[in-house]
């Protein structure tokens, strides 16, 4: 069975010149041949990157929360949003849950079931808690629409396009640690409230790097088998990820 695929060719890194030289064509391939398929980026951070990192307590937590702050003393419409989503938690991981399982919430996955879950899951989880705030530090430096960290954890009307790619990616996440747990019928469970709310089919098993910038994501499918190197940047969508990207 034949599949329609995204081929972008490895580009040294040479500069302006080498990438412009770069290809991209779209064409058939054959899935018994195409995986597992690769998405390359970086190895390494770059050193702002590596500066957010290497400093004293969580200055990206500190940013979002000094936002929320002003936001709040702003816009007093928005003071409870405010107040939920940021300001009543003492620390990223427990914010970014309470979000997450608000939207992903229906009838039978009640928001403070998830909210457990995906806190419990970050909390232990070193790559996870590195790899929210390098992709948050990611929309920052890549998204010309992210004027901060805020504008990716928030669902606000006026970035509801970054903060679905945001919430798609780190939803992925914690269904992939819940995936490596054993607990595969909780991620699928995951991976289809994802798609549904989000409409971004990321398979638990997929494995994807940090520093990763996923725009809006609409209609984007990666699959069990797709590896996503560091530091890759996803700006289309309708798209089934079977290529390999260098940056």
């Amino acid at each position: 069975m034949a599949c329609r695929c995204v081929v972008i060719q490895q580009v040294d890194e040479g500069g302006e010149e080498a990438k412009a030289n770069g290809r991209v064509s779209l064409g058939g391939c054959h899935r018994e041949t195409i995986f597992p398929m690769y998405a390359v980026g970086k190895s390494k951070a770059n050193s702002i990157s590596r500066t957010i990192l290497d400093v004293a307590g969580d200055p990206i937590w500190d940013s979002i929360r000094s936002d929320a702050r002003f936001e709040a003393d702003k816009e007093q419409i928005l003071s409870s949003f405010l107040y939920a989503s940021v300001l009543s938690h003492d620390c990223l991981e427990r914010a970014l849950g309470f979000v997450l399982s608000n939207r992903l919430q229906n009838a039978t996955l009640l928001a403070t079931q998830l909210m457990d879950i995906f806190y419990d899951v970050m909390k232990n989880d070193r790559v996870i808690q590195r790899s929210i705030r390098l992709d948050a530090q990611a929309f920052k430096d890549r998204d010309p629409a992210c004027a901060s960290y805020s504008w990716a954890i928030l669902y606000l009307k006026a970035n509801i396009e970054i903060s679905k790619g945001y919430h798609s990616l780190q939803s992925y996440r914690i269904a992939h640690a819940l995936w490596n747990q054993g607990r595969k019928i909780l991620a699928l469970a995951l991976q289809s409230r994802i798609s549904e709310v989000f409409a971004v089919d990321i398979h638990p098993a997929a494995r994807i790097g940090e520093g990763i910038l996923l725009d809006h994501g609409t209609g984007l499918v990666i699959g069990e088998t797709a590896v996503v190197g560091n530091w890759v940047s996803l700006m289309q969508a309708s798209i089934q990820l079977c290529f390999s990207i260098s940056i």
